[in-house]
């Protein structure tokens, strides 16, 4: 079974900025001639890592709000001052997602698909500005 894991976006006030600072980190790896991955390094090593390699994503939670969505590609270990740590490795695409609010939380967690919001799919909502997609997302009318 498909399991995804939910993670707070800490630092980003938009989708836009989450693109744009993913879209910086992998010019700064081509420019070192490191390999073109995007990860974030997290302390705990999921423990249910096959269902969440069988198709499931990172969400991200933007200013209280699920906002969007990274396939999970792999878990890779990782030591982060002498410390293990596990690498939640996924693919550059963003995948916008029908907003809905989400309260604060630390760290990350296991998020079920059928709590999972769809994918946007109407381009005109997609390309609306930030602060109104979250306030029509608030009244509930995106």
């Amino acid at each position: 079974m498909t399991l995804h894991i939910i993670k707070l976006c800490v630092g980003v006030d938009s989708l836009e900025e989450l693109a744009q600072w993913q879209k910086q980190r992998l010019a700064e790896k081509r420019k070192k001639k490191q390999p073109l991955v995007l990860q974030h390094v997290t302390r705990m090593t999921p423990k249910r890592a096959d269902e969440v390699l069988d198709g499931g994503s990172l969400y991200w939670v933007i200013k209280g709000q699920i906002a969007a969505r990274q396939k999970l590609l792999a878990l890779k270990p990782v030591k982060k001052g002498g410390t293990p740590h596990c690498a939640l490795v996924y693919e550059p695409r963003l995948i916008a997602v029908m907003r809905r609010r989400h309260r604060p939380f630390q760290g990350w967690r296991y998020f079920d698909p059928k709590d999972a919001p769809p994918d946007i799919r109407d381009i005109k909502a997609g390309n609306l500005p930030e602060k109104l997609k979250m306030e029509l997302s608030e009244l509930g009318l995106l």
